[in-house]
């Protein structure tokens, strides 16, 4: 795999003349800066909220239900729209599209900050997520158009590393602001500190953007648009919704989305303008990079989730204390996700593999330190676990994104960014459901054992990324014997 996944990088073969060269050298990374940026601020808002939760629940007296909506809300919109987005992009105009989320985000951000009751701020984090949605498939298609060869490794890496860190550092970020702003209100700023980011990110991005490199200009499959979304929707739903949602009726949604997504794979192949191009699974590297990505995101975001309220609800830290224990796997996945970007070219899919190998081991040291040291000073004994389980995180990230987008053609970088970010979101979605019904279901049963709970849904997160790594493994067998099966016939055909 590693020499097929070199070739992939380093001779592009979807580049055409002219992709990269519609902004200068340094105004690719500059405008790459731009991008993440934003990339940053819309992944952020999906942790940053957690610990905001009882700050809004103080300053707007709350119901459970509204503060659900808060964060189901923001992640429903967003995987709704990251596809037909993509697709936008890629047909029409990237740069257009990506200042349009921006705007909207930046605007919704402001509407969340001044929310007077929570109906208002519900809305506002409803637009908010379609924002965030809007624009982040951008980035990946920017990356495709802008770099090519082992630059846009790299270009990966810093997106994996702004993946990762915006994911873990949000309860520190969040913590602190209420901390310095006051329980009551200090929420507001959770969202009003997106404004002066957004508004001088709009006008950099209009500077420094490409211009439009269009690809395919037909319509935008408004029938594909419906079934696709519609069939997430149903998906997730029942698993944002499962700690308010009683009854089993809710599980009923997934059947019919399965349903309706399989319509939609259908209307897919017989259209003549499809919203995403199915033949990209043909591609190993493609189908398996999703898998992969949609495994890991299921365990790797709801380690934030669990192990916060663990924190929070089990041993009463602050916020503020809370973001700091889950800092340092935060750190160590932004350095790996940098060092992942600029050698995944030579190694490949085993580069993966061995991250996932090093997340499996530093959880499964977290689980053994909570078992043994369960009390208040559990964030030192879970720093160094937390930390390797972070640097492994890196080497996933980015070096998966960078391997799966590796054989798509930049025309198609959005659409292909945008199924692939669904299938994200769908994982976290059903990682945080799974892992959170574990652990409310131990608090139940056990009077109140908050680190039992925390190590019982640690194990529905270490099955996750279990097997997203046999999954790794797969490809690097099946890479293995293709990579025998050639040798074996040049070698036969070799004159003697």
């Amino acid at each position: 795999m590693a020499d097929t996944i070199c070739v992939m990088v380093t001779k592009d073969t979807s580049a055409s003349p002219g992709a990269a060269g519609s902004t200068g050298g340094t105004h690719r990374w500059q405008a790459l800066a731009v991008c993440l940026v934003a990339a940053f601020m819309t992944l952020l808002d999906v942790s940053i909220v957690n610990v905001a939760l009882p700050s809004i629940r103080t300053g707007l007296d709350a119901s459970e239900a509204g503060l659900q909506w808060i964060l189901s809300g923001y992640a429903l919109t967003f995987g709704l729209v990251l596809v037909p987005a993509g697709r936008l992009g890629d047909a029409r105009s990237r740069r257009a599209v990506f200042m349009t989320g921006l705007a909207v985000f930046t605007a919704s951000s402001a509407m969340a900050g001044l929310a007077p009751n929570i109906g208002w701020l519900v809305a506002a984090r409803l637009i908010q997520g379609a924002a965030g949605g809007i624009l982040n498939p951008q980035v990946a298609g920017f990356i495709q158009q802008l770099f090519q060869g082992p630059e846009r490794g790299r270009a990966f890496g810093a997106m994996g590393a702004v993946i990762g860190v915006a994911t873990a550092v949000g309860p520190l970020l969040g913590g602190a602001l209420i901390s310095i702003a006051g329980a009551e209100d200090g929420w507001r700023w959770v969202f009003y500190v997106n404004i002066p980011v957004g508004i001088v990110a709009l006008l950099l991005a209009w500077k420094l953007l490409p211009a439009p490199i269009y690809g395919d200009r037909q319509g935008q499959d408004p029938v594909g648009m419906a079934l696709l979304g519609v069939g997430v929707v149903a998906v997730m739903l029942p698993f944002v919704q499962e700690q308010q949602w009683h009854g089993w009726l809710k599980w009923a949604l997934v059947p019919v989305g399965a349903v309706l997504l399989a319509a939609f794979v259908a209307w897919e192949r017989r259209t003549a303008a499809p919203l995403v191009n199915l033949s990209l699974f043909r591609f190993r590297s493609y189908s398996l990079g999703a898998a992969i990505a949609l495994l890991y995101f299921a365990g790797f975001t709801a380690i934030f989730f669990i192990f916060t309220l663990y924190l929070q609800n089990g041993l009463h830290y602050s916020a503020l204390e809370a973001g700091l224990a889950i800092t340092p796997f935060a750190l160590g996945s932004g350095v790996a996700s940098a060092i992942g970007g600029r050698i995944v070219s030579r190694f490949g899919r085993p580069l993966v593999a061995v991250g996932l190998a090093l997340v499996l081991i530093g959880l499964g040291v977290a689980w053994l330190a909570v078992e043994l040291h369960p009390g208040r000073e559990v964030a030192w004994w879970t720093a160094l676990p937390l930390l390797l389980g972070g640097l492994g995180s890196g080497l996933v990230i980015s070096p998966n994104q960078t391997i799966t987008l590796s054989e798509v053609p930049y025309t198609e970088g959005g659409s292909a960014a945008g199924v692939l970010q669904t299938g994200q979101r769908m994982g976290t979605a059903v990682g945080i459901a799974a892992a959170g019904a574990v652990f409310f279901a131990t608090v139940s049963n056990s009077g109140g054992d908050w680190a039992a709970a925390f190590r019982h849904s640690l194990i529905v997160v270490l099955a996750f990324v279990l097997a997203a790594f046999a999954a790794a493994v797969y490809d690097m067998v099946s890479d293995a014997r293709a990579h025998a099966a050639r040798h074996a016939r040049r070698k036969h055909r070799a004159p003697r």
